[in-house]
């Protein structure tokens, strides 16, 4: 019986292709968002899952015993919104970050921007480095 594969996982891919999911203005936005990620990750982007761009890695471990690999931060970029990863209930963590963000949606875990140009890079920044320093806490346990 063969092992499964984990999905989220690193890969060869060139990172290019995964921006290029990004078309015209957007295109230039994933851009911004992956030198942003690289910038506070000071990680190189690495591309996951086939359409995810991860910086950098930790290995998380479950009460339940499950454990596996993922990005510290990452990023879809796509035809119709930039999806970022972020810890787990980042929105009721930090409610007056995301006040001041911009327009975007919000789940459990990800963050959707529609247009770059209409957010708050400090605020983008501030949220950023709030969720990298949450995942380096959790990954040191």
């Amino acid at each position: 019986m063969a092992s499964s594969q984990p999905a989220m996982v690193p890969s060869d891919l060139p990172v290019d292709l995964v921006l290029q999911r990004a078309t015209g203005q957007r295109f230039e936005e994933a851009k911004e968002l992956s030198d942003l990620l690289q910038s506070i990750s000071g990680k190189e982007p690495v591309v996951w899952a086939g359409k995810i761009l991860g910086f950098g890695e930790y290995t998380y471990r479950y009460p339940s015993g499950h454990s596996g690999i993922s990005p510290l931060l990452a990023f879809a970029p796509g035809p119709k919104h930039h999806t970022l990863y972020l810890v787990s209930d980042f929105a009721t963590k930090w409610p007056e970050i995301l006040e001041k963000l911009g327009p975007h949606r919000a789940s459990k875990a990800c963050l959707y921007i529609t247009r770059l140009s209409k957010c708050d890079r400090d605020a983008l920044r501030e949220l950023l480095n709030a969720s990298l320093a949450e995942t380096l806490g959790e990954s040191s346990s």
